[in-house]
């Protein structure tokens, strides 16, 4: 059971607050910038525990705002159930405790994900390729979601590689980042590691969570958003490097 003392209570809501705000201005992020700094005070496994209420919301919600479901459902399905063979079949690496280990991988994804976002050109993918290439990309997505409880890489790149239009791609960020959820949920209850002690902790997080992505859609139509992501990026760089270099050294 994770120990709330005043101090991580604040820490928490204050964390889920700023990523609530990054999600609002960028339609994602939550999950990112949690575990990269709970990741940073806390176990992984605990931080993950904290991560499945609030992420679970904001990301229905961000789910089924959009105007393209059943279309989107049918055209990821197999990305999607890849997501959750690999989450269920990684989620050993993250119950397992060996907190260098995940706290290692946590920081590399955090650096390929910030690195790839800020450098790369953008991709596209032909529509030929999906067939094969989705659920590969969603298989790697659940490994890396299972080990480390950040849901990005390399769904995210590979999503907006697909053409989508933006409320399109918004929604099927939304229809990734749930199933991810859910996936990370069940392999943790698989492998004995989730504690429903901690559940009470992670709905007191939704509130300040869903009160940061208010603010961050008041802040995303005053600040440029390209602006704004461009140093949560360099920020998350920075954070995935420190975690990566305690785990070497």
């Amino acid at each position: 059971m994770l120990d709330l003392s005043p101090s991580l209570v604040v820490v928490v809501a204050a964390t889920f607050f700023a990523a609530g705000i990054v999600k609002g201005v960028t339609g994602m992020g939550l999950p990112t910038l949690a575990m990269g700094v709970l990741g940073a005070l806390i176990s992984p496994l605990a931080a993950a525990s904290l991560l499945i209420a609030p992420s679970f919301v904001t990301n229905i919600w961000q789910l089924f705002a959009g105007p393209s479901f059943g279309v989107l459902a049918l055209r990821l399905w197999p990305m999607m159930l890849a997501i959750v063979v690999g989450t269920v079949g990684g989620s050993s690496m993250l119950a397992g405790g060996s907190t260098l280990l995940t706290t290692g991988a946590l920081g590399a994804a955090l650096i390929l994900y910030a690195a790839f976002t800020l450098l790369a050109r953008q991709l596209r993918v032909p529509t030929d390729r999906e067939p094969w290439l989705s659920p590969m990309v969603g298989a790697a997505t659940g490994i890396v979601t299972g080990a480390t409880g950040a849901f990005v890489m390399p769904a995210v790149p590979y999503l907006q590689a697909l053409g989508l239009e933006r409320d399109e791609l918004v929604q099927a960020l939304g229809l990734s980042f749930t199933v991810s959820t859910v996936a990370l949920t069940a392999g943790l209850v698989w492998q004995g590691a989730f504690e429903v002690d901690n559940l009470f902790a992670s709905v007191l997080a939704i509130a300040p969570a869903l009160a940061g992505m208010w603010a961050g859609q008041v802040i995303r139509r005053r600040v440029s958003p390209s602006a704004f992501r461009r140093w949560f990026l360099i920020c998350l760089l920075a954070l995935g490097a420190k975690m990566l270099a305690d785990a070497i050294f």
